[in-house]
């Protein structure tokens, strides 16, 4: 797993950038009218992407479209599963928080 894909991840648009291409391949074109950012900038966060191989370009015709891949998120999922329980025990306090919450007068 490389730092890179963690700095990748660190930008909210990059982030952004990775749930739209989910949904399959899409142009950069496509992806910049998605934003209120310059089709400039839209490329740069593409390259850091693709420098931490979590996107991969293919031409096509005229175009290039962006694929997601998945294998360095589904690597940080496997690290990130030991510290689940941290999460699950502070969502069950607060949950038991709420609950009492609402049962007292």
């Amino acid at each position: 797993m490389s730092k890179d894909v963690f700095l990748a991840l660190a930008s909210p648009s990059r982030r952004r950038l990775l749930e739209l291409l989910a949904d399959g391949p899409r142009t950069a074109g496509d992806l910049a009218a998605q934003f209120e950012l310059s089709r400039p900038a839209v490329a740069e966060h593409l390259q850091v992407l693709r420098r931490a191989e979590l996107v991969r370009d293919e031409q096509v015709g005229r175009q290039r479209l962006y694929h997601l891949e998945a294998a360095p998120l589904e690597q940080i999922s496997e690290w990130l599963h030991p510290f689940e329980r941290f999460w699950r025990d502070r969502l069950r306090s607060m949950a038991e928080l709420l609950e009492n919450e609402e049962e007292s007068p």
